[in-house]
């Protein structure tokens, strides 16, 4: 009878690891194959309470006390490939969720497997080493001062818009961070425009301000932010003397990807002394392209940023950068002290211990992938996703405005397209219903994935065009997927 140390030392055997990879490897090169050549479903479709049901049989088949054999672990891989979400595929057109490339996820998994974490710089050196190299060298692409800024990578665009909104109301309500919003004599207000993701709003709610205070400012005929109509609000609250924690615009914001005129935002908000924070979580990398960098115009002036490597820099979630402006700000956010982790000993060397500056404490080492792709293929890689899935978007519209079935009333400013199926003579007023049903009849045949949105209270199909494989062949089948669709839904409505 093995011991429990014997037992566990055998878990961590190179030769058991070494043949647990190969397996992954070859299954997963498989699971390509089939997959980049648009083969089989984009996901295979079931009920929740069927996935949920066979992971829990595959929990209770678990050995008790043997080593788990090839073969199980074969069938597990085997089990996740078959059950997830096909990224890959080039009729997903969904959210802002990309296919990593490979070699992102084979970086990752080096710190993954390793478990580099972050927090203090001799916890993760190297993990540290890449995160500062690459906030250096994407707030120099996004056009930051250089010399003058400083940046962090955390989990994700909401924590990254709460921990930048967090600095303006430090910075801008002075003691807020121990005294709370009640020391201030009147309530402050965040400005955002009128599509901003939801987490604005959380933000809002979560750092004591609450979300009544979000104002948010009206928008033109291409949904960005009206800067006439920002300019109206910044003077009526001067005038009546309500604080400002923020302005908070979007390059770009979520429903059909608009692009705010960033550099009128931030004349206003330097006119008016207020804050200017950008959610630019998808838009940012359009920096990196020679033809579509007029889009994030004026991102360098706003005072914090955030950009999500996660949706168009090829790499896996999560890897969320913020950006500050100014250096000083980098630990405005979080005023605590924790003597066990950083060393008063080695004062200088709090500068890189991002723990000071995170929401995380152990904080997940990021930056594996977007290191490993940046380094062995360089930045036009991403300039390269910007042109290929951006210009699609265009030829996307093109071909959708064209059929006489269809609406796409917005032309795409980026890889975000929104457009809806009104056949000839069917009754409008039923128009949101069947386009919600056609969504959920695709995304259920496996065919297809694409999202949804809802502005003015019309409802509208959604796509993202973030697959580089997907091609204007694919939007072609797309629409006359959604006219087989329709018709089956107007004989089930018959019937």
């Amino acid at each position: 009878m093995s011991t429990p140390a014997e037992r566990l030392q055998q878990l961590f055997s190179p030769g058991e690891f070494a043949s647990a990879i190969d397996e992954a490897a070859a299954q997963l090169k498989a699971h390509f194959e089939q997959v980049l050549s648009g083969q089989g479903p984009v996901q295979n479709w079931s009920h929740p309470l069927e996935k949920i049901e066979r992971a829990r049989q595959r929990l209770d088949e678990a050995p008790v006390d043997a080593l788990p054999t090839l073969d199980r672990i074969r069938s597990l891989i085997e089990e996740c490939l078959q059950n997830s979400q096909n990224l890959h595929h080039s009729h997903y057109i969904g959210h802002q969720v990309p296919g990593p490339l490979p070699l992102a996820g084979v970086f990752d998994a080096i710190g993954t497997i390793t478990n580099q974490v972050m927090a203090v710089y001799e916890m993760g050196p190297w993990a540290t080493a890449m995160e500062r190299a690459l906030i250096e060298r994407l707030g120099g692409v996004i056009g930051l001062p250089k010399g003058e800024f400083a940046g962090l990578i955390t989990s994700g665009g909401s924590i990254a818009n709460l921990t930048a909104l967090l600095t303006a109301r430090n910075v801008v309500h002075g003691d807020s961070w121990k005294e709370g919003m009640a020391a201030l004599t009147h309530p402050p207000v965040l400005l955002v425009q009128e599509d901003a993701h939801y987490c604005i709003a959380r933000s809002a709610g979560i750092l004591g301000m609450g979300t009544n205070q979000v104002i948010r400012i009206g928008l033109d005929d291409q949904r960005r932010m009206c800067p006439k109509a920002l300019e109206a609000e910044l003077a009526s609250l001067s005038s009546r003397g309500i604080p400002v924690t923020a302005v908070v615009a979007c390059a770009c914001a979520t429903p059909i990807g608009a692009f705010d005129p960033l550099d009128e935002i931030a004349d206003l908000c330097e006119r008016y002394g207020v804050w200017f924070h950008v959610d630019a979580a998808h838009g940012a990398a359009a920096a990196f392209s020679e033809k579509y960098r007029h889009l994030v115009q004026g991102l360098g002036r706003a005072d914090s940023l955030i950009c999500d490597a996660h949706k168009m820099m090829h790499v896996p979630a999560l890897c969320a950068f913020v950006f500050y402006k100014q250096a000083k700000h980098r630990f405005a956010a979080f005023q605590q002290d924790a003597p066990y982790l950083f060393d008063p000993s080695a004062p200088g060397m709090a500068d890189f211990d991002c723990g000071l500056m995170t929401m995380e404490c152990t904080k997940r080492a990021a930056s594996f992938g977007l290191w490993g792709v940046w380094s062995t293929y360089g930045p036009g890689v991403f300039a390269d996703l910007v042109d290929a899935t951006f210009g699609l978007a265009v030829e996307a519209w093109q071909l959708i405005e064209s059929q006489v079935d269809f609406e796409a009333p917005y032309r795409p400013q980026c890889n975000i397209l929104v457009y809806r199926y009104l056949p000839l003579g069917a009754d409008i007023s039923g128009a949101n219903d069947m386009n919600r049903e056609i969504r959920r009849r695709l995304i259920e045949s496996g065919d297809f994935y694409v999202s949804q949105t809802t502005i003015g209270g019309v409802a509208y199909l959604r796509m993202t065009v973030i697959n580089p494989l997907t091609t204007i062949e694919t939007i072609a089948h797309l629409i006359e997927k959604i006219r087989q669709i329709s018709q089956a839904v107007s004989a089930s409505v018959s019937a």
